[in-house]
């Protein structure tokens, strides 16, 4: 063999040799398992988790830290109407419910639609024109709403809360709106206390239709948990820009009842919830009664009939 050739022997085995061990590594190199489980301490700002069986909190993070609580405000202004005792009025839509953005039913200016359905439409939809409408016929204005909710906040033991409109509004016009996961537990503790709002907080889908021109309204739940997950029953979901992701969910698994209070959850939000309610479940070996609020007067302006939410 001449030198020449042997050179380039020596080169071409030098340069194969240098593709295996390029390409190697990628053939055998162990899946990247970072994102493989869920860190709830990193990844959520704050969270309360419940067994209202024994009244036992579960899991929890920051649950005093002031946030914005973005739709779950609605629970406050739903749980206000149905208490009110005239979820059977009829509501026109007035111009300032009807220009707020960006979740909305699209009510039209002068459109009558009952309350019930107005807070169907804020609690299944997140419907901030139809969380306004409520504040204004109640109200007679959002600012005076705003002091109704924060006159039943109170009530409720909610400390450290203040609410500057119905829909959970966090900037400009609208700010200085917080709570904390603390109070929002209180406020979900209170509504669940109320056979209305439990039917209307389980809602997968709406349908009602404007009494004036017969148009129909269909609105499909934003809360994903009550079609993926087998034992959720509720209750809202909520997001602006500064809350982040929000949810208050609520589960049952044969005698255990759950409540979940959920802060700036990023993307995973519906994860996270379904693996801490399974977590606290598998936690929960022993069969247990179910949540049973104390006895308090509610308002009968719904009619059930059949066991139906008119």
């Amino acid at each position: 063999m001449s030198k020449s050739t042997a050179v380039r022997v020596i080169f071409l085995f030098l340069f194969f040799a240098s593709l295996m061990f390029t390409v190697l590594p990628f053939s055998y190199a162990k899946p990247n398992t970072e994102q493989d489980s869920l860190n709830f301490e990193q990844e959520i700002n704050s969270y309360i988790l419940k067994d209202m069986s024994t009244s036992e909190v579960l899991m929890s993070k920051n649950t005093a830290t002031r946030v914005q609580p973005a739709s779950l405000t609605k629970i406050l202004t739903a749980i206000i109407a149905i208490e009110s005792g005239k979820l059977g009025d009829v509501v026109e839509i007035p111009k300032e419910a009807a220009a707020v953005e960006p979740a909305k039913a699209g009510f039209d200016v002068g459109e009558k639609i009952r309350l019930v359905d107005l807070v169907k439409a804020s609690m299944v939809r997140s419907s901030n024109d139809a969380a306004f409408a409520i504040a204004i016929y109640l109200g007679g204005s959002v600012k005076d709403f705003a002091g109704i909710m924060n006159r039943i906040a109170k009530k409720i033991g909610m400390t450290d809360s203040h609410f500057t409109n119905p829909a959970g509004y966090d900037r400009d016009l609208y700010a200085g709106h917080y709570s904390t996961a603390d109070d929002l537990l209180l406020l979900t503790e209170y509504a669940i206390g109320n056979e209305i709002f439990n039917r209307i907080a389980a809602l997968d889908s709406v349908s009602f239709y404007d009494r004036k021109s017969k148009k129909k309204y269909s609105l499909k739940s934003s809360n994903k948990l009550l079609e993926n997950y087998q034992y959720a029953v509720g209750i809202k979901t909520g997001y602006t820009l500064k809350a982040g992701k929000c949810l208050i969910a609520r589960a049952k698994k044969e005698n255990n009842d759950m409540v979940l209070v959920m802060l700036g959850a990023g993307k995973k939000r519906w994860e996270f919830a379904e693996r801490m309610f399974e977590q606290a479940f598998e936690g929960n070996e022993q069969g247990r009664v179910s949540y049973r609020p104390e006895n308090r007067q509610e308002a009968q302006p719904l009619m059930l009939k059949g066991g139906t939410l008119q």
